[in-house]
Protein backbone atom coordinates (compact mmCIF):
# COMPACT_ATOMS: atom_id res chain seq x y z
CA UNK A 1 0.00 0.00 0.00
CA UNK A 2 1.26 3.46 -0.82
CA UNK A 3 -0.16 6.41 1.12
CA UNK A 4 0.43 10.05 0.36
CA UNK A 5 0.85 12.61 3.11
CA UNK A 6 0.36 15.73 0.97
CA UNK A 7 -2.98 16.52 2.65
CA UNK A 8 -1.63 16.57 6.23
CA UNK A 9 -2.49 19.94 7.75
CA UNK A 10 -5.25 20.66 5.24
CA UNK A 11 -8.22 22.49 6.78
CA UNK A 12 -11.68 22.36 5.29
CA UNK A 13 -14.23 25.18 5.26
CA UNK A 14 -16.54 25.17 8.28
CA UNK A 15 -19.83 23.35 7.96
CA UNK A 16 -22.83 24.74 9.80
CA UNK A 17 -25.44 22.58 11.52
CA UNK A 18 -28.57 24.05 13.08
CA UNK A 19 -29.51 21.76 15.96
CA UNK A 20 -33.20 20.89 15.83
CA UNK A 21 -35.44 19.85 18.71
CA UNK A 22 -36.88 16.88 16.83
CA UNK A 23 -33.43 15.72 15.72
CA UNK A 24 -32.38 15.62 19.38
CA UNK A 25 -35.47 13.58 20.27
CA UNK A 26 -34.95 11.24 17.32
CA UNK A 27 -31.28 10.70 18.13
CA UNK A 28 -31.97 10.16 21.84
CA UNK A 29 -34.69 7.63 21.03
CA UNK A 30 -32.48 5.83 18.50
CA UNK A 31 -29.67 5.33 21.02
CA UNK A 32 -31.98 4.44 23.92
CA UNK A 33 -31.34 7.63 25.89
CA UNK A 34 -34.14 8.09 28.43
CA UNK A 35 -33.00 11.25 30.22
CA UNK A 36 -35.92 13.68 29.96
CA UNK A 37 -33.55 16.59 29.18
CA UNK A 38 -33.37 15.06 25.68
CA UNK A 39 -37.12 14.49 25.24
CA UNK A 40 -39.20 16.86 27.36
CA UNK A 41 -38.91 20.59 26.69
CA UNK A 42 -40.43 21.55 30.05
CA UNK A 43 -38.04 19.25 31.93
CA UNK A 44 -35.10 20.84 30.12
CA UNK A 45 -36.35 24.34 30.91
CA UNK A 46 -36.94 23.44 34.58
CA UNK A 47 -33.31 22.30 34.68
CA UNK A 48 -32.20 25.71 33.42
CA UNK A 49 -31.68 25.02 29.72
CA UNK A 50 -33.16 27.12 26.93
CA UNK A 51 -34.31 24.04 25.01
CA UNK A 52 -33.80 20.28 24.71
CA UNK A 53 -30.24 19.17 25.48
CA UNK A 54 -28.41 17.07 22.89
CA UNK A 55 -26.81 13.88 24.22
CA UNK A 56 -23.01 14.23 24.11
CA UNK A 57 -22.57 11.73 21.27
CA UNK A 58 -24.90 13.86 19.13
CA UNK A 59 -21.50 15.25 18.12
CA UNK A 60 -21.37 12.54 15.46
CA UNK A 61 -24.38 14.21 13.82
CA UNK A 62 -23.02 17.75 13.55
CA UNK A 63 -19.33 16.84 13.17
CA UNK A 64 -19.75 13.71 11.06
CA UNK A 65 -20.75 15.66 7.98
CA UNK A 66 -17.65 17.82 8.34
CA UNK A 67 -15.20 14.92 8.72
CA UNK A 68 -16.75 13.29 5.65
CA UNK A 69 -15.46 16.23 3.58
CA UNK A 70 -11.91 15.16 4.37
CA UNK A 71 -12.51 11.44 4.12
CA UNK A 72 -13.83 11.74 0.57
CA UNK A 73 -11.28 14.33 -0.56
CA UNK A 74 -9.17 12.90 -3.42
CA UNK A 75 -6.13 14.76 -1.98
CA UNK A 76 -6.36 12.57 1.13
CA UNK A 77 -6.45 9.40 -0.97
CA UNK A 78 -8.44 7.27 1.47
CA UNK A 79 -9.90 4.16 -0.19
CA UNK A 80 -13.34 4.08 1.43
CA UNK A 81 -14.06 0.56 0.17
CA UNK A 82 -11.29 -0.83 2.42
CA UNK A 83 -11.91 1.44 5.41
CA UNK A 84 -12.11 0.28 9.01
CA UNK A 85 -13.17 2.83 11.62
CA UNK A 86 -10.55 2.52 14.37
CA UNK A 87 -11.52 5.05 17.03
CA UNK A 88 -13.11 8.32 18.04
CA UNK A 89 -12.11 10.53 20.93
CA UNK A 90 -14.10 13.55 22.03
CA UNK A 91 -13.56 16.39 24.44
CA UNK A 92 -16.77 18.26 25.20
CA UNK A 93 -17.35 21.84 26.22
CA UNK A 94 -20.70 23.49 26.97
CA UNK A 95 -23.79 21.40 26.29
CA UNK A 96 -25.45 21.72 22.89
CA UNK A 97 -29.16 22.58 22.95
CA UNK A 98 -31.84 22.82 20.28
CA UNK A 99 -31.48 26.11 18.44
CA UNK A 100 -27.69 26.16 18.61
CA UNK A 101 -25.86 26.65 15.35
CA UNK A 102 -22.72 24.55 15.41
CA UNK A 103 -19.84 25.23 13.03
CA UNK A 104 -17.35 22.40 12.53
CA UNK A 105 -13.91 22.68 10.97
CA UNK A 106 -12.00 19.54 10.00
CA UNK A 107 -8.23 19.22 9.71
CA UNK A 108 -6.22 16.29 8.39
CA UNK A 109 -4.03 15.66 11.43
CA UNK A 110 -1.97 12.69 10.31
CA UNK A 111 -1.55 10.18 7.50
CA UNK A 112 0.84 7.27 7.93
CA UNK A 113 1.51 3.74 6.79
CA UNK A 114 2.17 0.88 9.21
CA UNK A 115 2.33 -2.82 8.49
CA UNK A 116 0.95 -2.30 5.00
CA UNK A 117 -2.07 -0.35 6.23
CA UNK A 118 -2.90 3.31 5.83
CA UNK A 119 -3.84 5.28 8.96
CA UNK A 120 -5.75 8.54 8.66
CA UNK A 121 -6.38 10.83 11.61
CA UNK A 122 -8.80 13.76 11.37
CA UNK A 123 -9.48 16.46 13.94
CA UNK A 124 -12.79 18.28 14.20
CA UNK A 125 -13.41 21.43 16.20
CA UNK A 126 -17.03 22.45 16.69
CA UNK A 127 -18.10 25.84 18.03
CA UNK A 128 -21.53 27.25 18.78
CA UNK A 129 -22.91 30.63 17.76
CA UNK A 130 -21.30 32.19 20.86
CA UNK A 131 -17.84 31.02 19.76
CA UNK A 132 -17.63 28.37 22.51
CA UNK A 133 -15.93 25.10 21.60
CA UNK A 134 -18.66 22.53 22.23
CA UNK A 135 -16.65 19.52 21.03
CA UNK A 136 -13.23 18.63 19.68
CA UNK A 137 -12.85 15.22 18.12
CA UNK A 138 -10.15 12.89 16.87
CA UNK A 139 -11.36 10.39 14.26
CA UNK A 140 -8.98 7.57 13.29
CA UNK A 141 -9.53 5.42 10.22
CA UNK A 142 -7.50 2.55 8.81
CA UNK A 143 -7.41 1.34 5.24
CA UNK A 144 -6.67 -2.34 4.82
CA UNK A 145 -4.56 -3.78 2.05
CA UNK A 146 -6.53 -4.73 -1.03
CA UNK A 147 -7.33 -8.45 -1.17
Amino acid sequence: MQVTTQAVGKRYPPLSYLVGREKIREYASAVGETNQLHHDLEAARRAGYADLVAPPMFAVVYAGRAVALAMFDPDVGLDYSLLVHVSQEFEWGPLVVAGDEVMTVTTVAEISERAGRGFYVFRTDSTNQRGECVCSGIWTEMVREAP
